[in-house]
């Protein structure tokens, strides 16, 4: 059982690592800054692997009642919110420095559960939030590749991710299951995606993009789609097997791997402020991994 919970997770970070890796090339190295484009085509590649899985049943999706449906379609809008924010956020960030900003999602649920829901939250939760927070709010001043319109899409993606989150808990328990969500998340997304590309001028400006028709950007927004499917499917069996003390560990050493080799593949400019940064915000996730398993 141990053997397979280990695959499990070399699976979800294998993942984890070939999404975000090739979602970055696409995005910053060839430039193919046309999100409702980009990621409309993820969600509808998504969204057809999700349904071609159901009918072969290797997945179960249930038929539920439209008022289930649209009960879930605010969370499916800050969906796209994030797949599009994030989208934009990442093509100008490098992928540690996202990491650093989209773990802000987790101060404010963890705010939203203290002060709202008045759930009790422990001294290292709190030291986690406190840390990741700080290596955040710290980080633009020593971006020495400081880029204004990157952290105001990342502003956009972490609020969008913690309002999903908030959501979803408040929704619990549901009738719903993940793989349900995600399958209406794809749908809404795929549409609400397509109609947007027109009066965003994507649909049109694409035509500019000079590696239209070169293999290489066929061949990634391919492996960007499937590898996204992939990662999905994968982070559901991540939660289903695993508790969430366990889950958090393996989420954070897919981050730390992938930040590693995001340094080595693209060009970012390290100084011992950022760097400095990098370990602040790694030592605050450590903390919420240590935080979730003792309470799991």
């Amino acid at each position: 059982m141990n053997a397979r919970r280990c695959l499990l997770g070399l699976t979800f970070c294998t993942c984890y690592l070939a999404s975000h890796l090739t979602n970055k090339y696409v995005l910053s190295v060839l430039k193919f800054t046309y999100p409702t484009l980009f990621q409309g085509w993820q969600t509808f590649i998504g969204g057809l692997l999700l349904h071609v899985s159901w009918k072969l049943g290797w997945v179960e999706i249930n038929s539920s009642p439209r008022s289930n449906v649209l009960t879930w379609l605010p969370a499916s809008l800050l969906f796209v919110g994030i797949i599009y924010a994030g989208s934009r956020a990442l093509s100008r960030l490098a992928v540690p420095v996202f990491f650093i900003l989209h773990n802000v999602a987790e101060v404010l649920i963890c705010g939203y559960q203290k002060y709202v829901w008045k759930e009790k939250t422990s001294f290292t939760k709190i030291c986690s939030a406190l840390f990741l927070l700080a290596a955040a709010g710290c980080f633009p001043f020593q971006d020495s590749e400081l880029d204004p319109d990157g952290y105001f899409w990342a502003v956009i993606h972490v609020f969008c991710v913690g309002a999903y989150r908030i959501l979803r808990k408040a929704q619990k328990p549901s009738v719903l299951s993940d793989i349900d969500q995600q399958y209406l998340n794809y749908i809404f997304s795929m549409v609400l995606l397509a109609f947007a590309s027109h009066p965003t001028g994507d649909l049109f400006s694409v035509l500019d993009f000079p590696f239209l028709y070169f293999y290489r950007f066929h061949g990634s927004c391919w492996a960007s789609g499937v590898l996204g499917f992939l990662l999905m499917l994968s982070t559901v069996k991540l939660r289903s097997a695993l508790a969430p003390g366990q889950c958090a560990a393996w989420i954070f050493f897919a981050k730390v791997i992938t930040a590693g080799l995001s340094l080595v593949l693209f060009d970012v400019i390290l100084t011992r402020a950022t760097v400095g940064c990098f370990l602040l915000g790694g030592l605050g996730e450590a903390l919420l991994v240590f935080s979730e398993r003792r309470s799991s």
